[in-house]
């Protein structure tokens, strides 16, 4: 199941050339259908700590997950400014 828009979720796969990490929470935007029919988009937003939009990624619907109990957040630098 989807998470709903506008829910953070937690990206469960590494895009080095988004610098976006497995673990990584962020924010659903919209979903959008692959051009192909492939599998379909989840248009994310990235924040860093303090709540400042590091920008927006489109990933596999199949990379995120909702957050759940249990679940501890962390810090990492990046490369993205605010």
């Amino acid at each position: 199941m989807k998470p709903e828009l506008y829910s953070r979720v937690v990206v469960t796969l590494d895009l080095p050339q988004e610098d976006v990490r497995r673990g990584d929470i962020a924010t659903v935007v919209d979903y959008v259908p692959h051009p192909n029919g492939g599998e379909e988009g989840a248009i994310l937003e990235i924040f860093d700590t303090l709540g400042n939009s590091l920008g927006v990624v489109i990933v596999p619907v199949s990379a995120i997950a909702p957050l759940t109990r249990g679940m501890v957040p962390a810090a990492r630098p990046t490369t993205r400014s605010a």
